[in-house]
């Protein structure tokens, strides 16, 4: 792949992601009834939703701006610790479904391309 064709990737793939997240931050700050519901499903008390919900936000900023790339580095390891525990505790409920398993891990699959595409224009940014 080109770099044209890898930052273009980057770029519409972090944008449906970050889409995805701040809406899920922002269900989860005004603690919409389907999250508590969630919640109350996994057995999680719904007083972490605006926590959660906060730091989806917090996350999708530092994932959109390029000046901290250690925080970026950061939100990008805080997002895959969240996803890979949603899988687990949508694995480990009582009457769940799979496809709340899928997701987070369709969107851990998204996340790491992401990184990856990010690195390489970064390593590329870098020779020049």
């Amino acid at each position: 792949m080109n770099m044209k064709t890898i930052k273009i990737l980057y770029w519409v793939l972090l944008v449906i992601f970050c889409l995805f997240h701040v809406a899920d931050g922002f269900g989860g700050i005004m603690k919409t009834q389907a999250g508590i519901d969630a919640m109350n499903k996994l057995g999680m008390p719904a007083y972490l939703m605006p926590f959660l919900g906060t730091l989806k936000i917090l996350g999708v900023i530092a994932l959109v701006q390029n000046k901290f790339k250690t925080i970026k580095e950061w939100a990008f390891a805080g997002f895959a610790f969240t996803l890979m525990g949603a899988a687990v505790a949508n694995a480990c409920a009582a009457n769940s479904q799979t496809a709340f398993v899928i997701m987070p891990i369709g969107f851990l699959a998204v996340l790491f391309l992401i990184y990856y595409c990010w690195r390489k224009l970064e390593l590329n940014t870098a020779k020049k």
